[in-house]
């Protein structure tokens, strides 16, 4: 069991250690495409973000297919998740000052007619 256990661990952790564009090519992705996604979802998270670089080998761009694509897959992929997960948090954040102003409300309206 012991031995089972440390095995099923070494692949979580040999699977967690990967990186995207390992990833990518061990599913048969070509490196090109890989390549491209990598740049493309560097530079789509950064674009929600206040601050960041874009990760665009241009040349590249221009003359690989292969590249560009990945390039515009992983840039639209990222940006979005990024962006879904910025909405979740105004939300989040959102939610919270709705559910204090109501306590708020119901707290005063219960002052209000003890007070009577």
């Amino acid at each position: 069991m012991n031995n089972k256990w440390w095995c099923a661990f070494s692949l979580v952790l040999l699977v967690g250690c990967q990186s995207t564009h390992e990833q990518m090519v061990q599913q048969g992705y070509p490196p090109a495409f890989a390549d491209g996604y990598q740049d493309g979802c560097t530079s789509g998270r950064n674009a929600v973000g206040a601050l960041g670089d874009f990760v665009k080998n241009v040349p590249r761009y221009l003359k690989e297919k292969q590249y560009s694509t990945g390039w515009d897959d992983g840039f639209n992929q990222c940006q979005s998740s990024a962006q879904n997960q910025a909405s979740e948090g105004y939300r989040n954040r959102w939610d919270d000052r709705e559910r204090d102003w109501e306590q708020q409300k119901t707290q005063m309206q219960g002052r209000a007619f003890r007070a009577d």
